[in-house]
């Protein structure tokens, strides 16, 4: 039986009768939201400049950094039961977290509308190359709209309904048979022990290869706690979401490089989707194109999620306009290079995320209850730090990274400012 995704308010706490979610919910949501087309493409993004060796190096230190602070946030939700933006209250004020959710909101309809750009593409190809490219079947137009339709229904259902009536009964055993599909075929055509041994051709420093890996998981903290509010334990939250995550993002990101490398060295979109369809009759890669629409439910759920603070509306309601939004945007937007737009979202939620993780497991010793505030102007100023600290770093030393170092310089900021400016723990409605 399905849950209206309205019985949860964005503003109030999911009751503890409702927190349903296992480790095994949480390992197959995640490990399909660490699956998809653009995992596969970021990783060809890291495959010319790195190589095979230095690719995967990055690819594993990144993902596995990511997946622990993913994690750790994941943690916030199950001990608060709010949604992402609603927990942000507790460190920011009242008023200080509208402006992340307002980031987080735009950001989120963003990826949405890649998301559908990118199924679009996919199938479109996919069309083409089983019948012809004036078939119906090859047609963008008619892909976009079927995809926003995919994306937007299951967003209006809800997580509960996803998660657990498609994801954990058939839908995580089809993605495991396409991931291990693809990976044979990788290791049935291609010579592996050549590419190891070929080094990259230097275009891209290890440190920004590193700062698009940890991207991919840090993209999702600001959105994973409205998932992780409907987990039981805190112990199952974690390890769900870490094992889950890090073993889907890793997979697919490295089969993006060693396909690139193999099958398409151009490293151009099209010649990479046409390697993956060249396995397996093009089956697993029609199983990966319809796993994005997940990825797509959870940013324009969120974006819902999210908008419900700042509007007072019903969460299936604000999820069926911001999915009619993203597919308007992906029919007419073209497929861009979004290699800035990951390291974008990164300066600004990666600082604010430090700041937050040691608010809650340190400051405020993983309590919810906090005096009420608006604004809570330590917080700010250390996230703003985070945020300066990175483009900094991004413009001046590059080679250093930017990510781990404005998250943690927030995280020391906000330990500072709060304990100096320390403030009463008095019940407060989040």
């Amino acid at each position: 039986m399905s849950i209206p995704t309205s019985t949860y308010s964005p503003d109030h706490a999911v009751p503890l009768a409702r927190r349903v979610f296992g480790a095994r919910d949480l390992f197959s949501l995640w490990f399909s939201l660490g699956i998809g087309l653009m995992v596969l493409q970021t990783g060809a993004l890291l495959a010319p400049g790195l190589g095979l060796s230095g690719s995967l190096l990055a690819i594993f230190l990144g993902t596995l950094v990511g997946v622990l602070l993913l994690a750790c946030v994941g943690v916030i939700g199950s001990d608060t039961g709010l949604s992402a933006m609603a927990a942000l209250k507790l460190s920011l004020g009242t008023r200080g977290a509208s402006l992340p959710a307002l980031l987080n909101l735009l950001q989120l309809i963003g990826w949405g509308s890649f998301e559908i750009i990118v199924m679009r593409d996919a199938a479109s190809l996919l069309g083409a190359r089983a019948f012809s490219d004036g078939s119906l079947m090859a047609n963008p137009l008619l892909w976009t709209l079927a995809f926003g339709a995919l994306a937007t229904l299951l967003a209006v259902s809800g997580p509960l309904t996803f998660v657990r009536q498609i994801l954990r009964k058939w839908g995580i055993w089809l993605l495991l048979a396409a991931c291990i599909w693809l990976t044979w075929n990788l290791f049935a055509k291609a010579d592996l022990a050549a590419l190891w041994a070929q080094a990259g051709d230097g275009s891209m420093p290890f440190a920004v290869g590193f700062d698009i890996a940890i991207a991919m998981p840090l993209s999702w903290l600001p959105l994973i706690a409205d998932y992780s509010r409907f987990g039981k334990r805190a112990k199952s939250v974690f390890g769900g979401t870490a094992l889950g995550f890090f073993i889907g993002n890793f997979w697919l990101m490295s089969l993006g490089v060693a396909y690139t490398l193999a099958f398409a060295p151009s490293g151009e979109v099209n010649a990479l989707l046409l390697a993956l369809a060249g396995a397996g009759l093009g089956i697993p890669l029609l199983l990966i194109l319809l796993d994005e629409s997940e990825n797509a439910f959870a940013d324009i759920h969120s974006a819902a999620v999210s908008s419900g603070i700042l509007l007072r509306m019903k969460v299936e309601h604000l999820a069926l306009v911001i999915g009619v939004i993203c597919t308007l945007i992906a029919c007419l937007a073209p497929l861009a290079q979004y290699q800035n737009f990951l390291l974008l979202i990164g300066s600004v939620f990666a600082p604010l995320f430090g700041v937050v993780l040691v608010d809650h497991f340190i400051l405020r010793k993983r309590s919810a209850q906090v005096a009420s505030a608006a604004l809570r102007w330590p917080a700010l100023l250390a996230w703003l730090g985070g945020v300066s600290t990175y483009h900094l770093l991004a413009n001046l030393y590059p080679q250093v990274g930017a990510t781990l170092p404005s998250l943690v310089l927030a995280g020391l900021l906000q330990l500072l400012l709060g304990r100096v400016f320390s403030y009463a723990r008095a019940p407060a409605q989040a």
